[in-house]
């Protein structure tokens, strides 16, 4: 570990992260919480990300306007975000008002006060997010894919939750939420920029003193299906996932899979831009993502054709994925692992991804991962590596979904077919 990284835990039981970056002129602070709509039951589906709204629309000592200004007032930014596993709250400042920024998260975490008459006014605004996602269907296309990859399962649920469930989302859910799942235990404070290690604990240990110390509950083992889910739409274009059961965060595997996708789907230089789009023109954008969770994960392909080429682009997705199992093309293997390599060094140079990033090890390994150590596992993987990961991943009952004027979309037992034979 850098000597640049420390870290600290508290009595309380609070870990606290830095990376001192001491060239530069700005901080990046964040408080990064181990829950997300994975651990919401059905019926409160979208309260983890209601709960984050909430967070900036006041606290017993400012109100929602005061957050906004405070911050604004000395250049400052600050949003927030929710995943399926996580939920976080950062600011990015310049280095002499960092006190201000850990105040402000501190504060929202441990003192918002949830007036009523915000919880109405935000619940408007999050229902024209869901309105807006509905609306964008290479957008909500994933949320389908992910319902029917884990069905009756909250990893398969949307992150903002159903139009019926927020309208009717109560004060008292968002508060027994954040009481629950908000704990000295499943959180990670992390900073990173020009800073002193000594001065964020002090100020941490004092701003978040009344963060709860229970031990919050934990999610339930996903459970991988698939099957096949379409929307008809009338749309000028079919948006089309196809996807696979994959190696979760912890799976030795897991640098692997990236490298897979990079190769299979992952830039202009990739399999499937360059047969689907450049040579074939069926496609405006194609391309393959790894999804991890803490426990397993999804591989994906997206595409978006007119109606009448889907019918060639199904046929010439699949011959990719067969005909990346048969071999890899002279330099691929490289070019994937110059590719993840250079992302990996270039997020570095961001004080807000290096939190995220310490955060996150933490959360998942429960421990800090060196620069070093991340590119030797990449430059492990070998091409029998890729192929034996590639005929694993394309075994796995597939998971399809269209939103569009999609007909003759093939079932996924027709695909595993055609796989199985490769």
């Amino acid at each position: 570990m850098s000597e640049k990284i420390e870290r600290t835990t508290l009595d309380n039981g609070l870990t606290i992260v830095t990376e001192r970056m001491e060239h530069l002129e700005t901080v990046s602070f964040g408080a990064y919480v181990a829950t997300g709509s994975r651990f919401e039951d059905a019926s409160h589906n979208g309260a983890a990300h209601f709960l984050e709204h909430m967070a900036f629309k006041g606290t017993k000592r400012r109100s929602a306007a005061q957050i906004a200004e405070e911050i604004e007032n000395v250049g400052g930014y600050i949003n927030a975000y929710t995943a399926r596993e996580s939920t976080a709250y950062y600011v990015k400042l310049l280095k002499q008002d960092l006190s201000l920024g850990i105040d402000l998260i501190g504060d929202i975490l441990t003192h918002s006060t949830f007036l009523p008459e915000e919880v109405e006014r935000e619940r408007g605004v999050i229902l024209q997010e869901i309105g807006q996602a509905n609306d964008t269907p290479d957008d909500i296309v994933f949320d389908h894919f992910q319902e029917t990859a884990f069905p009756n399962q909250s990893i398969g649920r949307p992150i903002l939750g159903s139009e019926e469930l927020v309208s009717s989302m109560t004060r008292e859910t968002l508060m027994e939420y954040m009481h629950t799942h908000y704990s000295t235990k499943n959180t990670i404070v992390a900073a990173a920029g020009n800073l002193r290690h000594d001065d964020v604990v002090k100020q941490v240990h004092e701003h978040f003193a009344d963060l709860p110390t229970h031990t919050p509950p934990t999610a339930d083992k996903a459970h991988y299906h698939g099957g096949i889910h379409q929307t008809p739409r009338k749309l000028d274009q079919v948006h089309l996932l196809l996807g696979f059961p994959a190696p979760g965060y912890r799976d030795r595997n897991a640098y692997c899979t990236m490298i897979l996708s990079t190769i299979l789907g992952g830039g202009m230089s990739s399999r499937l831009f360059q047969e689907i789009r450049e040579r074939r023109g069926l496609v405006y954008s194609v391309y393959s993502f790894a999804s991890p969770f803490s426990d397993n994960g999804l591989f994906g392909l997206y595409a978006g054709t007119s109606p009448q080429k889907t019918d060639e682009l199904i046929p010439a997705m699949l011959n990719e994925l067969t005909g990346l199992q048969k071999g890899l093309r002279e330099g691929e293997l490289e070019r994937a692992r110059t590719q993840l390599k250079a992302s990996l060094l270039m997020s570095l140079e961001s004080t807000g991804s290096r939190c995220s990033q310490l955060a996150r090890q933490l959360q998942i390994h429960g421990r800090l991962i060196s620069t070093e150590e991340m590119i030797a596992k990449i430059d492990a993987v070998t091409e029998s590596d890729v192929l034996a990961m590639a005929r694993t991943l394309f075994a796995g009952a597939p998971t399809v979904t269209t939103m569009g004027p999609a007909e003759n979309i093939p079932s996924p037992q027709h695909i595993h077919d055609i796989l199985a034979a490769a």
